[in-house]
């Protein structure tokens, strides 16, 4: 029996969670904006 499923999963589990937490944090940004550029008239710098 050897332990490389094991490890390959682990390794994977700890490269996709956190790529799939800041994919969604960057779309949750991005509507964030269009929400407020929306309800703000102010020009953006």
């Amino acid at each position: 029996m050897t332990h490389l499923p094991f490890i390959v999963s682990a390794y994977a589990l700890g490269i996709l969670v956190p790529v799939a937490f800041a994919v969604s944090a960057m779309v949750r940004f991005r509507s964030a904006r269009r929400r407020l550029a929306a309800i703000d008239a102010r020009p953006r710098r």
